[in-house]
């Protein structure tokens, strides 16, 4: 027999995500950026057949993969934040390090390897919101 306040939890539990070297819990330090397939092959990967991935292709320019995404997460042993390739079946999950190709296949996330030909101050004012950042511009008198 349980007691009734062991019956009468409610609250949501933490995410069961521990470090793929250490085993120690990590902590997240970005949102979920969902994947998208933009090939047949690329849902074929995941388990769907042939004639059903082209059809879904043919129909849809891009279809989101459901339990898979990609997301920044932090390590006390580490010290350190990687990116993972997250994926959730059930109630587990599993980590796996981003592949450079999954970040085309995501949605609104930078690319934390960026293009080493960009200035530092071109990629500052690409990511401003307003784009009326003035800090960086000023006038000799």
């Amino acid at each position: 027999m349980q007691r009734r306040c062991d019956r009468n939890r409610n609250r949501s539990k933490r995410r069961a995500i521990y470090c793929p070297v250490h085993g120690c819990y990590m902590n997240s330090m970005s949102q979920k950026y969902g994947l998208f397939a933009e090939r047949a092959g690329q849902l074929q990967q995941r388990g769907m057949r042939r004639k059903e991935a082209l059809m879904l292709v043919a129909a849809k320019t891009a279809v989101a993969i459901e339990g898979e995404w990609l997301e920044a997460f932090w390590c006390e042993d580490c010290q350190d934040t990687k990116w993972y390739h997250v994926r959730k079946r059930e109630s587990t999950y599993s980590l796996s390090l981003a592949p450079a190709e999954l970040w085309q296949q995501a949605t609104g996330v930078i690319n934390p390897h960026r293009n080493p030909s960009v200035g530092e101050f071109t990629f500052r004012n690409s990511h401003l919101v307003g784009g009326n950042n003035i800090k960086d511009f000023w006038v000799i008198n």
